[in-house]
């Protein structure tokens, strides 16, 4: 994609890792998922008799795949996810084995938030959302150190704002 006086915006790997409180954040996430499903199997199971053994083995079953997935994901998760903003673009790589790279050139941003649900807010991290004209959607950075995604945010209303708009 040409970009202003003739720079070229590649795909590449981004520099920066996410903050490594985002691993906790997670996680948490991952045991409520779990919680979600084994406890009202758990209750259940303790509830009806007949059906007690094929409940709470289910149940067992699904705790013991979300204790899995609550160990393992976030540390490929934290491996693999990347982000880098530079004068002409806003890179993003995320996922494991369905990895997705994203590109945001600067004269493209229409808009830039940042977010901290409840749970961001107990880990104290943010989520910086830039918004373009991409029919794929936002490019997301999640996993930010509170204050870095402040940071983030102003910087990238300055370099958007002094960038000139894509003519193509």
């Amino acid at each position: 994609m040409p970009q202003g006086e003739g720079t070229t915006v590649r795909l590449r790997p981004p520099r920066n890792t996410l903050n490594e409180r985002v691993t906790g954040w997670w996680r948490v996430q991952w045991l409520l998922l779990t919680a979600v499903h084994v406890v009202p199997l758990a209750v259940l199971g303790a509830l009806i008799g007949p059906a007690r053994f094929w409940l709470l083995l289910s149940a067992a079953v699904l705790a013991a795949a979300g204790a899995a997935a609550t160990v393992l994901f976030p540390l490929w998760w934290f491996r693999t996810h990347r982000w880098e903003v530079t004068e002409d673009a806003v890179y993003v790589r995320t996922g494991f084995f369905w990895q997705e790279w994203r590109i945001a050139p600067m004269s493209r941003i229409q808009t830039v938030d940042t977010v901290r649900g409840p749970l961001e807010q107990l880990f104290r991290l943010a989520t910086v959302t830039v918004t373009t004209a991409s029919a794929k959607g936002a490019v997301r950075i999640q996993g930010l150190d509170h204050e870095v995604a402040a940071d983030l945010a102003g910087q990238l209303t300055r370099i958007t704002r002094d960038t000139p708009g894509d003519a193509t």
